[in-house]
This record gives structure tokens, C-alpha cells and sequence, in this order.
């Protein structure tokens, strides 16, 4: 049942009430002179069964559309929802009049005689007229006030955009622009490639061709935009859109993703501009939600580094889960703060637990745990930067080390059933100290999960877009300077995935495990960096004229020219998920526990950074540092 309408709505849609009524009565009479070809019934026994009818039947219509929400709609923003609850009510309005009026009013013995069939089906077949026209006509009245105001005014009309997909979103978008004008255009028509949908018209716009006659389309129609709507398309599908905008002297935005809108659903825009991540996406993670759930809801989950960029989005992601309580998790109170009061608006029915904490602090966190017992602990605290790690080798194996074997030995202790490291791509074959610490986390894992038979479980990937310190915020302030884009070198490759994905993918590992595995995401192609770098200046820079130098400096220490996700091509296993893999070459040697052991002893004093690169090497085998090749300069892009 639709609920109670507001008093606003109310007082907007009373006059319908009253109009409704007599509309509904002058429909009875009608389809009573028109059966009767006069006004002869009058002076029938039908004069009575029509004023009871009118009595009875009238109320119980008005009733009936007011219970099916026809008094609590805007009229004047009607669309496909509204029809179809006009058409509901239509229908139930005719049946209750077969009830009352053929069957109901002899049937206790009113009347003597029936309504008869005719009148029956003539006054419903009238009744859903008069309540649809009305209603439709306002928003058919709003679209032409509009016109003729723009009009009279004079007012410039907005830019108008091609819709790049007339599917259920090309359309979605298409109703949106229409009714917001401040999102800045307006649509104009669609490009396809359907040839089922060429020269059709849909929701008022026509198809004006395929996607490869957007020069022709924008010519004719003067549009100014191009707005992507194809939710399924590749990175390389809409960078070809991109160019072909480009060229077509049109500039591209895109429809926002669910997940975007669900971020964003304050105030959201229909279309937004493209970022870099539109140009690398893969097709959708499929997650098995219904595995974390079952696993979370109701229960207490902590993170820590709640207030990183995977961490905030852990923390977003498991809080549509329905968890009893979010155990956050960071050294710093400000973006702890921030993540606490963006969940606190939109999950006000989950617990939320603050935490300013180091993670390096045992008896803080040994606290903390067994305070909360939480069924999982995702661990996403962790220093990152590789040039950093390489001049503080101390910091990143306290950090990076002590702090992980502090939360495991926490969960452990307090029953912790599910623990999920985040670790890196460079922690296969690192070259770095910050990718050996890393390993050296997941070894830390693997041997409590060996001790205690529990599912603690390490899971790797690449760069994330848009992370603290990533290298997109890093090349856009570049380009916004004006150059030069500083790249290491021209054969430096990386893998990357936006923040929503790694997560998704993070959670299905987290399902998966069972103990002691190490997890790969599948993270497609490399992507080479100097091509992100044109591919941000071309997204950048609207000038075209301008141009933006992308200057190579040569590797920095700890760098290595291309990631890997394995040990080897031949060490990845195949788990249920397609795009979760296992590494079978990931274990951890006998010597292993007593070298660690070594190492923090070692860490609790001020040791040198030879001897602690010592026990690195002793931990990781592979360990080796390697510089890649010169560097070239002054090679330029343009946009």
C-alpha cells in the first residue's frame, strides 16, 4: 500500500479529489444516454440504480485511486511509473464497477434490476480517461510552458548532447538531462549500432545513426556533447568514443556508474566528466555477496587503516552488509574521523568504532581485539611508497612487519576466525623494500594460519587509481601546472584497478579462503605509464592548441620496469571466482619462523640498515635490487 501522502502533496493534488468525483459521476451519466440513446432512463427503474451506483461507487473509486497513490505524485514530472499506476487504477476502478453496479446493488436487493452490461463498460472505459487526462496533461503542459518561456525570454538554450547508447541507461540519461537543467545540456538524440533501433524514436528523441556517424550526427544537430551511456563497454570501446568525439568537435561525459551514484546520491548529476579509470575499466566484478554477508552481518568487523583509500572503501562496501559494528582502525584521527562521519550518514543503524591506534602498539591491539572479537579482521594499514620504504628501511619493517604480526597475533589470540592481508604485486620478486616487507607480511600470515588452522589469507594486486600518492593525483597536478609530466621511463608498466574493484575482489578472497593462501587478482593488461600519462593530458587539457611535455627521469631506486602478480607464469591455481587466482609457489621454508623471530628482536633496537637488509634477504629469497635502464628527456605529447 502506498503510504499516507504528505500534507504538501496533499494540499497539491486535493483539487483532484473533487475533480475526480464529479469527472466520475458526469462519466455514469454519459454512459448512460449514450446506451440509451437519450436521456429516456430517467424515467426508468435505471434512474434509481444510477444515483445509488453514484453513491456507492464514486466513494469507493476515490478511495481506491487514493490508496493506489494517484493524490501523492507530481503530475507536472509524470513519466512511465505514473502510466503504469494510472493504468492499475483504471483497471481495479472498472472492476469494482462491474461489482457494485451489475452485481453488488441487486445482489442485496437495492435495485431490481442490474446496470446493465453496456453502461458498465462504457463508464470504465470513461473513467480511466478522465483520470489519466488530467494527470498526463499537466506534464504535457509543464514540457510546453517551458518552450514557450525560453522563448519569450529569449533565453539561450542549453548546448545539446548525442546520448552514445539508446539502451535503458542511454535513456535514463536522456529523462535526466531533460529534467535537470543545471546539469548544463540538453539531448538532442541518440547514437546506436543497433540496427534494430535506426530511425526510431525513443521517449522523444530519434536514433540519428551509429556511433560511427557522430561527425555527421553532430553537424546536423549542433550538438555540443557526447554522453557515453553504455554501462558494459571496455576501457578500449570508450577511448574509441573519446577520439571519435574528439574529432567530431564534441566534448565526451559519461553516465555515472551504480556505484558512483550510490556514493553520490546527494545531489547527483545525470552525466559527469570522464576520469581515467573510465579509459582502463574491465568488464563488471560479479562478487558473491550473499558469501560476505552470510559471513558479516550481524556481526563485528574491523579494519585497520580504515582511513586509506582501501581501507575507507572496505569499509564502505562491508557496511551494505548489515555488520552489528565497524571496529575503525588508524593512526590518523583525521581521516578516521572523515570515514566515521560519512558512514554515520549513510549506515546510522550500524555501530561505528573509532580507533586512533597504532598498529605496531601489541597490547593497544591485543586490546582492542579482545574488546570487539570481531569475525574478521581486514588489514589494510600499511606504509606503501617504495622510494620512502627504500631511505627508511627501519620504518617499513616495523610498520610493515611488526605492525601485521601485532594484528595477527591479536586475532589470533582472541579467536579471530577470518584475518585478510592486503598485500601488493611487489611483493613477487620485490626489487624493493617496500614490496619485501610485504612479502614478508604474507609469510607473517601464513605461519599463524598454519598454527592456528584458521582462514588468514593474504590477497595481491596492483596499482589502485586514484589512491593517496598514486600516480593519477600525481600527474594531474603536473598537468594542471602545465607540465612537464614527470615519468620514470618509457617501458615502465604497471597493472591497475579502480578502488571499488580491488575491494570487490579483496571480499570475494575473503570468502574463497581458508587459510594460509595467497590470492592474485586478476588485473588484465599492463598498462604502460607513459600511455596513462597521454591519455590524462588528452582528458585534461581542452585546449587544443596546447601542448604538455612528458619528460622521462629515469627509474628511481627500488623500481622495476614491469610488475608480477606470480613467481611464475606456471604457479597460478584457478579458484571458483575467474577473477581470483592462488599462487601455488607462495610458501614459506623451514627456517622461516626462526629468521623472523631474529628479525623482531632485531627491530625493537636501532640496527643498521645492512644488517636489516640481511634478514630481507634471508626472508626473501628473491630479493634483489635492480635499476632499470636510462632515461631519455624532452619527449612531448599533445593532447
Amino acid at each position: 500500500m502506498t503510504p499516507r501522502p504528505t500534507s504538501t502533496l496533499w494540499l497539491r493534488n486535493r483539487h483532484l479529489v473533487l475533480l475526480d468525483a464529479l469527472a466520475l459521476t458526469a462519466c455514469v451519466f454519459v454512459a448512460y444516454t449514450a446506451r440509451f440513446e437519450g436521456t429516456s432512463w430517467l424515467a426508468t427503474e435505471q434512474e434509481r440504480v444510477f444515483r445509488l451506483f453514484v453513491l456507492a461507487a464514486i466513494p469507493a473509486r476515490v478511495v481506491l485511486y487514493y490508496l493506489l497513490g494517484l493524490y501523492n505524485r507530481v503530475w507536472a514530472a509524470a513519466s512511465v511509473p505514473e502510466l503504469e499506476r494510472v493504468l492499475v487504477a483504471a483497471v481495479g476502478a472498472a472492476v469494482l464497477s462491474f461489482t457494485i453496479g451489475v452485481w453488488g446493488l441487486p445482489g442485496v436487493g437495492l435495485v431490481a434490476t442490474r446496470m446493465p452490461i453496456g453502461v458498465a463498460l462504457l463508464d470504465a472505459l470513461l473513467a480511466g480517461l478522465v483520470i489519466a487526462v488530467p494527470r498526463l496533461a499537466s506534464r504535457f503542459i509543464q514540457r510546453r510552458l517551458e518552450r514557450w518561456r525560453i522563448r519569450v525570454t529569449g533565453q539561450t538554450p542549453l548546448p545539446g548532447a548525442l546520448i552514445i547508447g539508446a539502451g535503458a541507461a542511454g535513456q535514463m540519461a536522456a529523462k535526466e538531462l531533460a529534467a535537470q537543467p543545471r546539469a548544463g545540456m540538453r539531448p538532442l538524440g541518440f547514437l546506436d549500432d543497433d540496427r534494430s533501433k535506426q530511425g526510431l524514436v525513443i521517449g522523444d528523441l530519434p536514433v540519428v545513426g551509429r556511433v560511427a556517424d557522430m561527425g555527421q550526427a553532430a553537424m546536423a544537430t549542433g550538438a555540443k556533447y557526447a554522453v557515453i551511456a553504455i554501462p558494459s563497454a571496455s576501457g578500449s570501446v570508450i577511448r574509441d568514443v573519446v577520439q571519435m568525439a574528439r574529432a567530431s568537435g564534441l566534448e565526451t561525459r559519461i553516465v555515472p556508474s551504480l556505484h558512483d551514484q550510490i556514493a553520490r546520491a546527494t545531489g547527483a548529476m545525470p552525466v559527469r566528466s570522464l576520469r581515467i579509470e573510465d579509459l582502463l575499466q574491465r568488464e563488471p566484478v560479479q562478487t558473491d555477496t550473499a558469501g560476505v554477508r552470510s559471513r558479516v552481518s550481524g556481526k563485528s568487523v574491523m579494519i585497520t587503516g580504515a582511513g586509506g583509500s582501501i581501507g575507507s572503501e572496505l569499509c564502505r562496501q562491508l557496511a551494505v552488509m548489515h555488520p552489528a559494528e565497524l571496529v575503525l582502525v588508524g593512526r590518523g584521527e583525521n581521516s578516521i574521523f572523515e570515514i566515521q562521519q560519512e558512514l554515520l550518514a549513510a549506515f546510522p543503524f550500524i555501530r561505528l568504532v573509532p580507533v586512533i591506534l597504532d598498529i605496531r602498539d601489541r597490547d593497544g591491539m591485543a586490546r582492542v581485539m579482545d574488546r570487539h572479537r570481531p569475525v574478521a579482521v581486514f588489514h589494510a594499514a600499511a606504509h606503501k611508497h617504495v622510494p620512502l620504504m627504500e631511505a627508511n628501511v627501519l620504518e617499513a619493517l616495523r610498520n610493515n612487519v611488526l605492525g601485521t604480526k601485532s594484528v595477527v597475533d591479536a586475532a589470533a589470540a582472541a579467536g579471530v576466525p577470518h584475518v585478510v592481508l592486503i598485500s601488493t604485486d611487489k611483493a613477487v620478486r620485490p626489487t624493493s623494500v617496500m614490496g619485501a616487507t610485504k612479502r614478508i607480511a604474507e609469510q607473517v600470515v601464513q605461519l599463524a594460519a598454519a598454527a592456528t588452522g584458521r582462514a588468514y589469507v593474504s590477497v595481491r594486486f596492483g596499482n589502485v587509481l586514484g589512491s593517496r600518492g598514486s600516480v593519477v593525483p600525481t600527474f594531474l597536478r603536473q598537468i594542471r601546472a602545465g607540465g612537464p609530466v614527470l615519468v620514470t621511463h618509457p617501458e615502465m608498466r604497471r597493472f591497475f584497478m579502480t578502488i571499488p574493484e580491488a575491494v570487490q575482489l579483496v571480499l570475494q578472497a575473503f570468502v574463497l579462503g581458508t587459510g594460509g593462501e595467497v590470492f592474485c587478482l586478476d588485473m588484465g593488461e599492463a598498462v604502460p605509464i607513459v600511455n596513462l600519462a597521454r591519455d590524462l593530458i588528452a582528458l585534461t587539457v581542452t585546449d587544443p592548441e596546447a601542448q604538455v611535455e612528458i619528460r622521462f627521469t629515469g627509474a628511481r631506486p627500488g623500481e622495476k620496469l614491469y610488475e608480477e602478480m606470480f613467481f611464475g607464469s606456471e604457479d597460478a591455481s584457478p579458484t571458483s571466482h575467474p577473477k581470483v587466482l592462488k599462487a601455488r609457489n607462495a610458501e614459506v621454508s623451514d627456517e622461516t619462523p626462526l629468521v623472523l623471530r631474529r628479525l623482531v628482536e632485531t627491530l625493537q633496537q636501532e640496527a643498521a640498515e645492512p644488517v636489516l637488509r640481511g634478514y630481507i634477504e634471508s626472508l626473501v629469497e628473491d630479493f634483489q635490487v635492480e635499476m632499470a635502464p636510462g632515461a631519455e628527456v624532452g619527449v612531448k605529447a599533445v593532447a
